[in-house]
């Protein structure tokens, strides 16, 4: 699983779970939060595929919801949308020769 903040890869070992109070040890955010777990989706009814889950309102604070299960991939980028379609734009452009 990865940081929802940061990216940093958190390796778990089998069977283990991720408590309330499990930070990441990089930037120190709590990882058991609705933005770590597989079943978020912001685009869902309360932000959550499963419906029988109760709201969280802040996605980012540690919770007791027992249907968490960690993501494998991030939904949220720890990088801002701006700084994103920038990267893109000056990856599409960097091949095209200069005019000098």
């Amino acid at each position: 699983m990865k940081c929802h903040r940061c990216g940093y890869e958190i390796i778990l070992e089998p069977g283990r779970k991720i408590f309330r109070q499990d930070i990441c040890p990089k930037c120190e955010v709590y990882l058991r939060c609705c933005l770590n777990c597989k079943l978020y989706d912001p685009l869902a009814w309360k932000e959550c595929h499963e419906p029988q889950a109760e709201r969280v309102n802040d996605k980012e604070m540690a919770n007791f919801c027992e249907y968490f299960i960690p993501a494998d991939d991030n939904k949220v980028s720890g990088v801002s949308r701006a700084d994103d379609a920038r990267k893109k734009l000056d990856d599409l452009f960097k091949n095209f020769p200069s005019k000098e």
